[in-house]
């Protein structure tokens, strides 16, 4: 889906239609946003820009130059956004190419934000005068995202504190939403990271507007402030991990050692019942019953009252 967004007497609007562009200026358009387009909605954008767009491929490429790189004239950026799911997180990446002030997004996937801020450009268009504004809003907006992803991943971090403070029962499953968690604060923290490269590259290039460049300053601050929180919570989630597998060792031990004391219960009767069931005792047990009876007993009950006793001492039990 191909949208455009065009000035036409001191308003914006949009529209979808590719053959549009053909009566358009490259001065009188803000903002290209590319959804999952098709290769002849690709080279019509291409024409009009007089530039070639970056592949899926080029976009998803690691290294500096890939991430940021710009000639005399276009600038281009890529960096990942953070897709949130019912229980895993995945990563994105979306295209920025800026081109006179010409504002192109390429993406594969539907993004709140962007629908949000298109609807602010069509609503406050002066706050709009060009790309770069748009692009630098996009930014802010999703670093602002990403702080509320991490203030509610916190609040998920709380909740199982008080289930290990309160004692409630904690299984396999509760350690392995706890991995997630870590996992999840992995990728938001490489996708933060992802962006301060970005803009990083940002303030040292010749094309970007000098009058923008302090509103990319405060993002970098914010970004930086935000990886602090994630260490902070990386340290939470580590420590609460660390006391859940002490929690899960102690009851563990607790289950042996009940193990332990019925063995032992068990041994001094089992002993004696073997002594005493031998047939060379047959003959004494049924001239004397009301001797051997009262001894068998005896050496039964007593062993096991005296192992409960050193248990109990030693609060074993």
């Amino acid at each position: 889906m191909l949208s455009i967004f065009y000035r036409k007497d001191g308003q914006v609007y949009d529209t979808r239609d590719m053959e549009f562009l053909k009566e358009l200026q490259v001065s009188d358009v803000l903002w290209i946003d590319m959804f999952d387009v098709e290769g002849e909605e690709k080279r019509a954008v291409e024409a009009f820009l007089g530039t070639r767009l970056q592949t899926r491929a080029q976009a998803e490429e690691i290294e500096s130059s890939s991430r940021f790189s710009e000639t005399d004239t276009v600038i281009f950026a890529n960096t990942n956004f953070v897709i949130p799911g019912p229980d895993e997180y995945s990563l994105e990446t979306v295209s920025f190419i800026l081109t006179e002030s010409v504002l192109t997004t390429i993406r594969e996937v539907p993004l709140r934000s962007f629908v949000e801020l298109q609807r602010r450009i069509e609503a406050f268009p002066k706050n709009y005068p060009n790309g770069y504004v748009v692009f630098s809003n996009i930014l802010e907006q999703r670093v602002d995202l990403d702080a509320d992803m991490i203030e509610l991943m916190n609040k998920d971090i709380e909740q199982y504190s008080k289930k290990v403070n309160l004692g409630e029962d904690i299984s396999e499953e509760f350690l392995i939403d706890i991995n997630q968690l870590q996992e999840n604060m992995m990728l938001v923290r490489e996708n933060i990271v992802d962006k301060q490269r970005v803009i990083s590259s940002m303030l040292k290039s010749d094309i970007f507007p000098r009058e923008l460049m302090e509103r990319l300053q405060v993002s970098l601050k914010d970004i930086s402030s935000l990886i602090n929180h994630t260490n902070f919570s990386f340290e939470r989630l580590e420590y609460l991990q660390n006391t859940v597998m002490a929690i899960i060792n102690l009851d563990q031990n607790k289950i042996m050692k009940i193990f332990t004391l019925v063995s032992l219960l068990l041994m001094p009767p089992t002993l004696v019942t073997g002594f005493f069931g031998m047939n060379v005792f047959g003959t004494v047990l049924e001239d004397h019953p009301w001797v051997i009876w009262p001894v068998v007993a005896l050496l039964l009950i007593v062993p096991v009252v005296v192992i409960i006793f050193i248990f109990k001492r030693r609060k074993m039990l």
